[in-house]
């Protein structure tokens, strides 16, 4: 491809921006001028792209009509405060924070949902979804031919870099104190991080839910196009660093095809099947890969119409980055 696209990327300090970035060069996407772009605090740093320093500027001086797509890979504060700019400016936007409801930016897996961008025109407004919805969306899209769905119950084990480059830099630093027998003082975390498993990640509604809890949800019957789905999400947080693991139950009406499921699962997009046997984890399989890894298929102790999964992805790599640069990828023909 010999033309190319002038990209902004928002973000581009976090742990999601750099590896975006990251991303970008590794495939080749077909970029004329990146300008990276991020809070007055992060501005001046800069970040390595096809062997130069690019010079990280502050997001809120940029001219939206330089480029033809941003990425916003920041918080949904920053979404909403530059979103309608940007979409003024002609600028078509992909969004990783979650902050635009679906009726302005639909939320979009290519590996399960890439026929919702057919209908877009630009400049366009597309959401990627959380980590934990899209590796879920990537393993539930070829299973649907074949299970009647009617619910879905996921234990989501979260890294901490979900949370940013502090949250991973605490781990470090709890970790580090508890092996050199110190005393503990937590920051970032309201208690203990290393070495344990704390039970919700933010803060609980009336309901007892949290916001990453019912985004997972949302998001879900969204990609799925199901949005009477019954889904019963709990998101916790692990002491690890990169990957999230995730163990997942389905119930079907009838009973489950063993055979078949692993046949879709073993040719499907995406997904990297274990064989029976042995199963994957996050530190010695899934950090720095491009496919969700599934394993453990088996049915209910039971109940043949129950189905059981364990799932582990990079949550910052194939979760969040590279979904959004394979959305892009889909969008590209009609921008440039």
């Amino acid at each position: 491809m010999t033309q190319t696209l002038d990209i902004a990327v928002i973000g581009a300090t976090g742990t999601v921006g750099e590896t975006l970035v990251q991303i970008l060069e590794e495939r080749d996407f077909p970029v004329g001028t990146l300008h990276l772009l991020a809070s007055s605090e992060s501005a001046g740093s800069s970040v390595l792209y096809r062997n130069k320093n690019v010079r990280v500027r502050e997001v809120d001086e940029f001219d939206f009509s330089k480029v033809k797509l941003v990425f916003f890979a920041a918080g949904p504060a920053i979404t909403l405060s530059y979103a309608a700019r940007a979409h003024a400016a002609g600028c078509s936007l992909i969004d990783l924070s979650g902050a635009l409801p679906a009726d302005q930016a639909p939320q979009v897996v290519p590996e399960a949902n890439p026929e919702v961008l057919a209908g877009l025109k630009a400049p366009f407004q597309v959401s990627s979804p959380s980590p934990s919805a899209t590796s879920l969306a990537v393993v539930l899209a070829p299973l649907l031919d074949l299970i009647d769905l009617q619910y879905v119950n996921v234990t989501a084990n979260l890294a901490v870099s979900a949370q940013g480059r502090e949250a991973v830099t605490e781990l470090a630093r709890q970790t580090a104190e508890l092996l050199n027998m110190r005393p503990l003082e937590p920051t970032f975390f309201d208690r203990q991080m290393a070495f344990n498993l704390l039970a919700q990640v933010g803060t609980p509604d009336a309901q007892g839910h949290t916001l990453l809890e019912k985004r997972l949800v949302r998001e879900l019957r969204q990609v799925l196009a199901k949005p009477l789905l019954k889904i019963s999400a709990t998101c916790v947080q692990a002491p690890v660093f990169f990957g999230d693991s995730l163990s997942v139950t389905l119930q079907s009406t009838s009973a489950v095809d063993l055979a078949k499921v692993n046949a879709a699962l073993e040719d499907a997009p995406g997904i990297e099947l274990v064989e029976a046997g042995d199963y994957p984890t996050a530190v010695g399989d899934a950090v720095g890969q491009d496919v969700v890894y599934v394993g453990r298929v088996r049915s209910g102790v039971d109940d043949p119409a129950e189905l059981n999964l364990w799932l582990t992805s990079d949550n910052v790599r194939k979760g969040a980055a590279l979904n959004a640069v394979q959305v892009a990828e889909l969008l590209i023909k009609d921008l440039l």
